[in-house]
């Protein structure tokens, strides 16, 4: 982790590596086929212009120059972070150094500036928490906004600061005596209070742990709480947006390729902990992912597919910025991966490094094949698009897609096969595309993207590649109503009342309003209603569910989809038998849990239920109890009396984010909360 931040680049120029584009071929009979499913009518996030990042560093040489800030702006990078993770605790903008590390000539606040408006980005700033003073702070926000007029908006405190020896790893320079949440949680409040007082308009973001990665949920020694309730608790009312690092964990390329699949999972528990820890108002609170990487294949194909995968998966449940580590690296060490070398090169350009045994990467800020990847996915999600639910049935095509305003359809599809071509059939629910696409793929070992025209309905996707499809509406295209606003609900154990801003009709008067619920790829109607509200009834308690809102008028055309509601289902307010499970020692990856039963009218043996809400999540031993787990279903059978209480307890594992189950039943009768 070190290595990663405080690299200092070789600037050696090598040799430019050659490499063929493959052609995509035609599907042979023996091709494996696939499904993806398109549906227009279940709508995500809307990508916002903040949404493609990268980190830039000033120990990096070629900062703020022309030809890099022209490959960034190129590949649709609209966000540059400066001055370049754990840098930022030793950095101190004014004399442009950072004592313990290398800073590079040329790499100041203002020459980064310069390399920012050229690429039509915006910068994200870290202000210096580890060895930096408030004041400190308030003054680059003077320099910048005031003396400057950069209007630069958006600023970090700090830089994974629970690496500062709290939890035991100490990478991130930390001067305060005190290094704990707390201290760390009125340090942001002080830096927030000094540097809106300069400029209120500016955004303030405070450091999380990123769910299910260490050290989310352990407490400290002398802490009450795990860092992310005890920052949030207390600064939560003074900052803007909250900062995720993601690093994710693989020995493969397989294995690298399968980590997006629990993002909207760890996401949701982070919008859960904003909501119940930061107060009131904590919707306004965005979530920025300021650091992401790939585990294998850091320079070669499996990084350009995890890098549009990832950022696709980030942005469509509601993430305002997803930035890369790094715009350069340097290379670590000469692999093979699909067939390709690859440096251990955690940049999106070559550093031109040479490695030990005489091998060299190619010439200095030669695109490396995440290049590839993030230019793929900004040519599919452009700002003011909104993401929309699509899926398939074959476990190694993930499949994404985006409506625009102007009505076409954008359709991300991503091959992790490193060997088969995919024959992939698509269908569309709630829109009918032209018969003719226009399609890009992006093959392995390729340096550009081909581009030509398909059918809509039908693809060859060559082995490891990205396909991104351009679908235009069939005519006629007639003015349909806007769409409706974000929804709200309020829920009990089995019901919910969905409520929403009306529409704005467009060349007819609006008849009703369709609620559907996403159900995977596919969107399930609840009802309709010619109101603004609608209740719905037959919930599941202690349930997760995702709903829109479409607007229908009176010549039967139909709006976009409302932005998407989330919503948990409850448990009754009052029961014979309440249960309450605590997180009692949790290292990041498994848990010791202890759940407290109390019921009346119970006598000898009983049986508690319940579902994990992951498939991640089981049970490996437990006590006070006969534990058992069939899927994500668990079951604790005793005869202890429950008059008193009892008190069974667990040890889980788990893999992703660890969401804690609400809904218990005893002997059949759902319980309330304990």
């Amino acid at each position: 982790m070190t290595a990663r931040r405080l690299r200092r680049a070789a600037w050696l120029v090598a040799a430019v590596l050659a490499a063929a584009l493959p052609a995509a071929g035609t599907a042979a009979a023996d091709t494996p086929a696939a499904t993806v499913t398109v549906n227009v009518r279940a709508g995500l996030a809307t990508m916002p212009d903040t949404g493609v990042g990268a980190n830039h560093a000033v120990w990096d040489s070629q900062l703020g120059t022309d030809t890099v800030a022209d490959l960034l702006g190129g590949a649709g990078v609209r966000t540059l972070r400066y001055p370049g993770g754990s840098y930022g605790d030793i950095y101190h903008w004014k004399d442009n150094t950072a004592p313990g590390g290398y800073v590079a000539p040329n790499t100041d606040f203002d020459t980064f500036m310069g390399g920012v408006r050229r690429a039509g980005a915006q910068p994200i700033i870290i202000a210096n928490y580890g060895t930096g003073t408030p004041q400190e702070a308030a003054d680059w926000v003077r320099y910048a906004n005031v003396t400057k007029g950069y209007g630069v908006r958006y600023w970090e405190i700090g830089n994974e600061l629970y690496g500062n020896g709290h939890y035991g790893a100490n990478w991130e320079a930390d001067n305060h005596a005190d290094k704990s949440p707390t201290a760390y949680a009125n340090g942001v409040v002080a830096y927030a209070d000094a540097m809106k007082a300069v400029d209120p308009s500016v955004r303030i973001g405070a450091v999380l742990t990123t769910p299910a990665n260490w050290p989310d949920g352990i407490v400290g020694s002398g802490d009450s709480a795990t860092w992310n309730q005890t920052v949030l608790s207390i600064a939560g009312p003074h900052i803007d947006f909250v900062i995720l690092h993601w690093y994710p964990t693989g020995s493969t390329a397989a294995e690298a390729l399968a980590t997006t699949e629990p993002v909207s999972d760890m996401l949701f528990q982070a919008r859960q902990q904003i909501t119940r820890y930061a107060g009131a108002d904590s919707g306004r609170i965005g979530i920025a992912l300021t650091e992401m990487n790939t585990p294998v294949g850091l320079n070669t194909q499996p990084g350009a597919l995890f890098a549009a995968d990832a950022y696709s998966a980030m942005l469509e449940n509601g993430v305002f910025t997803v930035d890369w580590w790094d715009v350069h690296n340097g290379g670590t060490k000469l692999s093979t991966v699909a067939g390709y070398p690859d440096y251990g090169d955690a940049g999106l350009l070559s550093s031109a490094t040479c490695l030990e045994g005489g091998a060299c990467e190619p010439a200095l800020n030669t695109p490396f094949a995440p290049y590839y990847g993030i230019k793929m996915f900004s040519a599919f999600a452009r700002p003011g698009d909104q993401f929309v639910r699509a899926g398939s049935t074959d476990p190694l095509i993930a499949a994404h897609a985006a409506r625009r305003p102007n009505g076409d359809v954008a359709v991300l599809l991503v091959n992790k096969d490193p060997d088969q071509a995919r024959a992939v059939t698509l269908d569309y629910a709630g829109y009918t595309p032209a018969a003719t696409a226009q399609v890009s793929t992006f093959t392995n070992g390729a340096t550009s993207f081909t581009t030509s025209s398909g059918p809509a309905g039908s693809q060859t996707l060559p082995p490891y590649s990205l396909t991104t499809l351009v679908l235009h509406p069939a005519p006629p295209v007639t003015a349909a109503p806007a769409a409706p606003g974000q929804p709200a609900a309020t829920a009990t154990d089995r019901t919910a009342t969905i409520s929403w801003p009306a529409a704005a009709p467009g060349g007819h008067p609006i008849a009703k309003y369709e609620v559907y619920r996403q159900a995977g790829a596919v969107s399930e109607q609840w009802g309709e209603s010619t109101g603004t509200s609608l209740e719905v009834g037959n919930l599941v308690p202690g349930s997760r569910y995702t709903v829109n809102v479409l607007a229908r008028d009176t010549a039967g055309n139909v709006s976009w989809s409302s932005p998407p509601l989330t919503f948990t289902t409850g448990v009754p307010a009052t029961s014979t038998c309440t249960v309450r499970m605590t997180d009692v020692n949790d290292w990041a990856s498994g848990f010791v849990g202890s759940v407290h039963v109390t019921a009346t009218g119970v006598v000898g043996d009983w049986t508690l239920t319940f579902t994990w809400p992951t498939a991640r999540q089981r049970v490996t031993s437990g006590w006070n109890g006969t534990w058992t787990q069939t899927g994500s279903t668990v079951t604790v059978t005793s005869s202890a009396s429950l008059a008193a209480g009892a008190d069974p307890g667990f040890v889980a594992d788990y893999g992703g984010p660890n969401i804690l189950p609400t809904a218990f039943t005893l002997n059949g009768v759902l319980c309330a909360a304990g």
